[in-house]
């Protein structure tokens, strides 16, 4: 978490040097999420720069506020704690040919319309 700390400070440097009220507007590129977390703590962090990723999260912030919580705000990014247990990785879906067939025709029927 050291060097995700470092380079929230690098951001937060970068941000406080640009004009006060100055409008940042970042590219789609420029817009990342980083999602950091090791063996030894239990809680996630999550830094984030994409503005519907930080409306999802601070939902479940306001939702869910002992659970989700914003540990860092700036003009341009934040940074949640949420607990890593709540990071999942999920397998690609595979469909049978007969799935793929309903779902083609169902696809079919709603763009008929």
């Amino acid at each position: 978490m050291q060097i995700m700390a470092r380079l929230f400070s690098s951001l937060n440097n970068a941000d406080k040097k640009r004009k006060g009220s100055e409008k940042v507007k970042l590219s789609r590129y420029e817009q990342e999420t980083i999602i950091l977390f090791n063996a030894d703590e239990s809680n996630a962090e999550i830094y984030t720069a994409d503005k519907t990723i930080m409306k999802r999260l601070d939902t479940l912030c306001n939702t869910y506020p002992d659970i989700y919580k914003i540990k860092k705000e700036d003009s341009i990014s934040k940074t949640y704690s949420v607990p890593k247990s709540y990071i999942s990785y999920r397998k690609p879906r595979t469909l049978s040919a007969e799935h793929r067939e309903l779902a083609r025709q169902r696809m079919k029927k709603i763009n008929a319309r």
